[in-house]
């Protein structure tokens, strides 16, 4: 069991003064040993090919042991040496090391002093020869720490497919000229190039050009991405098709690219409750049934009276019961099936920032939604068009060329539905009210757009409309013309989210917004949440959240948000889960949860995976503990042989790891 960084560092940061570094100076010398350690640490298939010259030197052995009878003790010990360091020279080193360092109780201690006593005990008086099975204990282990080895693989490689999202170079243009450049070198503002089959190397706003984005590195989503001038494009995106013209937004340490790899290579210094057992459990129990197991080989033949003759058969349990008592199951397997569970979730565009928030998101009570950008699109669109007078084409036409001018959302939306501004007509005499519309001549009229107030001025008599969302009134030379809707529509997987939530066991669903009571209702009854409040302040929210996590029976609130003004309550939350491709970066750095393509539905699934990694940490330790117990008590009686207890650690160990494995799949 290797020293770790993680706990030890919390040690650090709770020292002041010269002691915090004084700590902090042993903990470097620490990491810097376990890096040379990791520097020692052998291939898969440099494992692969020790097991198998071991194996084969094993073979050798016992076929000399047994055609050569009559062999002293010390000559089949020196034959059995030889495939016995072959299979274990890298464990009694990682031992002999760790010793070195303090860290006298782990897996390799308990393996190498098992495999030789059980090595030497045919020279104790009554010895029974257990050398070909000390051997394969040792082999046996090595085949367990290969399969770790391959699952821990799995699991990385799963994640450090992200390190392909960090592009090489950057094409930036300067003084005329495009030059080939480290995208760390471009500065924000700068022009870059972006060709074909090329990554993003940087977050920044397409200038010119038009082309397809793979986004599936940052989204988990195969369906490339249209995009053209005017756009955001994220670092990481790979671009398909066209040359695109960018300017450079962020520097490259600030980029998306950048941020999804520190957010995943940070992910596993957040250790969840399981983990934390194990790490405590493993400190005290290997001390104990070191103990245990010394107590084991001398405490019954002096009880015995007949020490001599007894000590060889309780020696021989004492080992068997170190062998099976290793804690490598729990301690390799749970740890993995996190890693391999945060792994999963990259894969679906979900970024995991802990191990710790799995244990959070497993068990959900209380969801909470910010509406603008989280529910909704955050994008202002016609939704209808309910003409008076004139027919519907001609209302929206009039209020776009009005509205022609202003840089305001609402104008932008009804432009971008009309579509056709330049269709010759005469707009003049634009005059913007504050606090009423704007007013114009179009092709002569005078028609006026804007609220209630406007249409009470000009003695227009309007229409009141039930519908949500802003009401565009007009009016054409002081006589009624018809309203229309504008509203920020609903995303289309928002009312699915909260289904696939409430089937995950979440018991309230609610939203919490600063816009307008009836808007809020409308997209609450739509999606059919539990509960909302509306008109907040983003002070309001938070203290929304606190009543809520009052309110909240077992289990956890998780707070969902895209803005700036969501960080408190993000960091607030038990869980605060952000909106990635589109939410603000304090929300990004506030959460503990990162949905990269902006889809609220992939919160159940990442309420799944968490599930789904958590019920397999405990099927670990409940399977290594159930089977130990049951060879434990086997070996105090006599009836485990060496070869079983190798099953009881090794065994379980590699049941426990290939069942890690199956988090990969999800």
């Amino acid at each position: 069991m290797k020293p770790n960084p993680s706990a030890a560092n919390e040690k650090v940061a709770e020292k002041t003064g010269a002691e915090a570094e004084k700590a902090r100076a042993k903990q470097a010398e620490e990491n810097e040993a376990e890096e040379d350690d990791d520097d020692d640490e052998m291939s898969p298939k440099q494992k692969g090919i020790q097991i198998g010259v071991a194996a084969v030197l094993l073979a050798a052995a016992i076929i000399v042991d047994k055609a050569v009878p009559g062999l002293a003790m010390w000559q089949r010990l020196l034959i059995y040496l030889v495939p016995y360091l072959a299979a274990g020279f890298d464990v009694l080193k990682e031992s002999a090391e760790h010793i070195s360092h303090g860290e006298v109780f782990d897996e390799d201690f308990l393996m190498s002093i098992a495999t030789i006593g059980a090595l030497l005990i045919g020279f104790v008086p009554g010895g029974e020869p257990q050398m070909a099975e000390a051997v394969f204990v040792m082999l046996f282990f090595q085949v367990g720490e290969l399969f770790e080895g391959l699952a821990e693989g799995n699991s990385r490689k799963a994640i450090s497919q992200l390190i392909d999202i960090r592009p090489d170079s950057a094409n930036v243009v300067r003084d005329g000229q495009t030059l080939t450049v480290s995208p760390e070198d471009v500065k924000v503002g700068e022009t870059i190039l972006i060709k074909p089959g090329e990554k993003v190397p940087m977050d920044g706003l397409i200038l010119e050009g038009s082309s397809s984005l793979n986004t599936v590195a940052l989204t988990g989503e195969s369906l490339p991405r249209d995009v053209e001038a005017g756009d955001q494009v994220l670092s990481g995106c790979v671009n398909l098709s066209g040359l695109l013209t960018v300017k450079v937004e962020k520097e490259f340490g600030e980029s998306t690219a950048s941020k999804i790899l520190d957010m995943v290579e940070h992910a596993s210094s957040k250790k969840s409750k399981s983990e934390h057992f194990i790490t405590r459990f493993a400190k005290v129990y290997t001390p104990v049934v070191v103990i245990s197991a010394v107590l084991l080989a001398f405490i019954p033949p002096l009880i015995s009276g007949h020490f001599t003759t007894a000590f060889s058969v309780w020696l021989l349990r004492a080992l068997t019961f170190l062998v099976v008592s290793c804690p490598c199951a729990l301690v390799i397997s749970v740890p993995l099936a996190f890693f391999g569970g945060i792994g999963a979730a990259s894969k679906n565009g979900i970024l995991i920032k802990g191990s710790s928030f799995m244990d959070s998101l497993s068990k959900p009570d209380t969801v909470v939604f910010d509406k603008t950008g989280t529910l909704t699109k955050g994008v202002f669109e016609v939704t209808a068009l309910h003409p008076d007078q004139i027919d519907a084409h001609e209302l929206l036409h009039l209020a776009a060329h009005v509205e022609r001018y202003s840089t305001h959302p609402i104008a932008v939306s009804l432009r971008q539905a009309f579509g056709n501004e330049d269709d010759g007509c005469s707009v003049e005499k634009v005059e913007e009210i504050a606090g009423h519309g704007i007013r114009a001549v179009v092709n002569g009229k005078t028609v006026c757009v804007g609220n209630t107030k406007m249409m009470d001025t000009v003695g227009a008599k309007w229409t009141n409309c039930s519908d949500g969302g802003t009401i565009i009134h007009v009016a054409i030379d002081g006589v009624y013309a018809g309203h229309i809707h504008i509203s920020d529509v609903i995303k289309q997987d928002s009312a699915s989210a909260i289904s696939d939530l409430k089937k995950a066991g979440v018991r309230r669903t609610v939203m919490l917004t600063g816009d307008r009571e009836a808007v809020a209702k409308e997209v609450a009854d739509k999606i059919k949440l539990d509960q909302y409040r509306a008109e907040l302040l983003p002070a309001g929210k938070v203290e929304a959240v606190e009543k809520l996590l009052e309110e909240k029976k077992e289990g956890s609130l998780i707070f969902v948000g895209d803005g700036i003004n969501d960080a408190p309550v993000l960091a607030r939350a038990d869980v605060g889960v952000a909106m990635g491709a589109m939410g603000s970066d304090a929300a990004i750095e506030a959460a503990d949860v990162v949905l990269m393509d902006d889809k609220p539905s992939k919160l159940a699934k990442a309420v799944a995976i968490s599930k789904h990694t958590i019920a397999i940490a405990r099927q670990n330790i409940w399977i290594s503990l159930v089977i130990k117990a049951a060879i434990l008590v086997m070996a105090v009686l006599g009836l485990a042989p060496m070869w079983l207890a190798a099953f009881g650690d090794t065994g379980v160990m590699l049941i426990c790891v290939l069942n890690s494995s199956r988090v990969l799949r999800q």
